[in-house]
């Protein structure tokens, strides 16, 4: 797959996963995505812990607030009517409250008992952890939108050894590759990027990608194509 359209096809089929009437939050990078691709005849409610209910697209130039208005990535955004912007407090509660459905996150290793990192390389400067760890433990579903591999090496492994986001959390795992799920027997593939070849090859490749061991689903399938 060419790299140019990897994140947007990452961000399309875990837009997918979004149902009508869902409180979403969306992290920073490819997960941010996905407002381009929500279906149609779906009604969703964009939160961002930055105070946002009620995110809308993102706003023209001439109509941008940069300064007060912003999606988690730091792009200007707008709100829809009816949207609102809440205090800190109010924000929180939202997301520690359960009232989020589902919260689309980036990470930078995931590993089969559902746990992940995305605020910490060792070594490295950080912005801070930001409210990953409210949301994970705060919403109803946990989805990692994320590249499979970082420099040719497996980012979902056996066991994290970056510092954590959240323990046990994750549900689910949209990659370029594949879609996972987080089940109590280990990492479940239950589709594969059909531009990896036939089905044996595909899981023989996504295998070697990932550390892992996986579990076939017996409802394996390809992933749907633009």
């Amino acid at each position: 797959m060419d790299k140019k359209y990897i994140k947007d096809f990452i961000a399309r089929r875990t837009a997918q996963e979004l149902k009508d009437g869902y409180v979403v939050n969306l992290g920073i990078g490819i997960p941010t995505r996905c407002a381009r691709f929500f279906p149609k005849d779906v009604d969703i409610t964009l939160h961002a812990e930055l105070g946002l209910v009620g995110q809308g697209p993102a706003p023209s130039p001439e109509t941008a607030d940069p300064l007060h208005i912003v999606d988690a990535s730091g792009s200007p955004a707008s709100i829809i009517p009816g949207g609102v912007i809440v205090d800190s407090a109010t924000n929180f509660g939202l997301i520690r409250g359960g009232h989020v459905d589902a919260c689309v996150l980036g990470a930078l290793e995931a590993d089969a008992e559902g746990n992940f990192g995305n605020w910490l390389i060792p070594g490295k400067k950080i912005t801070g952890m930001g409210g990953a760890m409210d949301l994970v433990n705060g919403a109803k579903t946990v989805i990692l939108a994320m590249i499979h591999t970082q420099g040719g090496k497996p980012k979902i492994v056996k066991r994290c050894t970056l510092p954590l986001t959240g323990y046990h959390v994750v549900d689910m795992i949209v990659t370029e590759m594949a879609v996972l799920l987080v089940t109590p027997e280990g990492l479940m593939l239950t589709e594969y990027n059909p531009e990896l070849g036939d089905r044996d090859t595909a899981v023989t490749d996504i295998q070697a990608a990932t550390e892992a061991p996986l579990i076939l689903s017996p409802d394996l399938k390809p992933m749907p194509l633009p």
